[in-house]
């Protein structure tokens, strides 16, 4: 199984996919093409906006030259043929979202029973990426979530990595919420005794089975402080 865990896969700005650190040119290396991809849902329920998100993700992909002989989409209108859908596919993307909401469907249809044999590609966007660690640290997004008693910021995942990533860290590292600031006063302190990793937008976590490695800028976050530990070009091995 051959992981790309990304914070976003393409170019917010344009919608191209983000050839940083090497991500194209990797990706073409290892992905068959033409393929069958299925594009898990990070919320069930939301039908349309899930269509839009797939339909905008093939079409970058599409512009790099990946020919699909077929591209799915899993979600609440087809979770019952779960197994087959993976089973038959070349490429799982992993959508992005909201973390809890993405993480109960994956429990919800097994996920993680479900991918234990697969052989292809995982590709992770954003809320896709954190699910796929084996303990999640669900980051407060939300409104009201920090300060709700009943939030569950930790959550078991589908064990791809150990490795827990914070995605989007160029939008949210002066992010506040609930009258705190993010990082320095809600993440870092969930991170006592724990280890995080910040990525922005470009940079990804790379899985082969046989290595984990950071590419690109990052940042680990760990007992109440952080420290810079790449820059954008940079390869760090986990």
């Amino acid at each position: 199984m051959i992981c790309f865990l990304t914070s976003r896969t393409e170019i917010k700005a344009t919608g191209e996919v983000n050839p940083a650190n090497g991500f194209i040119d990797e990706l073409m290396r290892f992905a068959p093409n033409p393929c069958r991809v299925l594009h898990i849902c990070s919320d069930p329920t939301t039908h349309g906006i899930m269509d839009a998100k797939a339909a905008e993700v093939r079409s970058s992909f599409e512009r790099i030259g990946f020919v699909f002989t077929s591209y799915l989409i899993l979600d609440g209108r087809n979770e019952e043929r779960a197994a087959e859908l993976i089973a038959d596919a070349d490429i799982l993307i992993l959508s992005g979202g909201h973390v809890p909401t993405q993480n109960s469907f994956f429990h919800k249809i097994a996920l993680k029973e479900l991918i234990k044999d697969c052989d292809g590609i995982i590709i992770g966007i954003s809320a896709g990426s954190m699910n796929s660690a084996e303990v999640v640290y669900a980051q407060p997004e939300y409104e009201g979530e920090a300060v709700d008693p009943e939030y569950q910021r930790f959550l078991s995942g589908l064990g791809l990595t150990k490795t827990m990533l914070l995605p989007h860290y160029q939008e949210l590292k002066d992010e506040i919420l609930d009258g705190m600031r993010l990082f320095e006063d809600i993440t870092f302190a969930d991170s006592i005794g724990r280890t995080f990793y910040a990525i922005p937008d470009g940079s990804y976590l790379f899985i082969d089975g046989e290595r984990e490695e950071l590419r690109g800028e990052a940042y680990r976050i760990e007992n109440g402080s952080m420290t810079k530990i790449a820059s954008d070009g940079e390869i760090v091995a986990l």
